[in-house]
């Protein structure tokens, strides 16, 4: 019983945050695959289609399609791999990485206030946990 009230939790967590996430997100008319797109981008730079589509988790037809819409609003540029011209690169412009770093202003800001009814103690303790979880458990120095 327990076990289902935990699950039950965290899908309403889950549901709450995503809420939240496309809130935030309103302003620039972004959808959330596109958003994380921009942060993929933003956090590697430069990145193949292919290898972009394996970050996301997404099939390569998919991240075309993000890309699509990225570069028709002058987000993202798409060009051939130096190292391998077959291979497409994609990189944002600086419009998209401005774009890219207000969305992440507003990602933090929104969790911070999402967060903020838990002590410091229990917002460590739960993302130790959520490491844990997702099996990226840090060591404290990297806390």
């Amino acid at each position: 019983m327990a076990d289902e009230n935990l699950l039950d939790s965290f899908w309403a967590v889950a549901r709450q945050l995503r809420r939240r996430s496309r809130e935030a997100l309103a302003p620039w008319d972004v959808s959330p695959s596109q958003s994380r797109a921009l942060g993929m981008l933003l956090r590697n730079g430069q990145l193949r289609l292919g290898e972009l589509s394996e970050r996301l988790h997404i099939v390569p037809r998919s991240a075309t399609e993000v890309v699509d819409g990225l570069q028709e609003r002058g987000w993202c540029l798409r060009e051939p791999d130096p190292a391998d011209r077959r291979a497409t690169v994609v990189s944002l412009t600086d419009a998209g990485r401005n774009l890219a770093l207000a969305i992440r202003a507003a990602q933090q800001d929104q969790a911070r206030g999402y967060f903020a009814v838990l002590d410091g103690d229990e917002r460590a303790r739960l993302a130790a946990i959520l490491d844990r979880l997702t099996g990226t458990a840090s060591g404290p120095a990297d806390g």
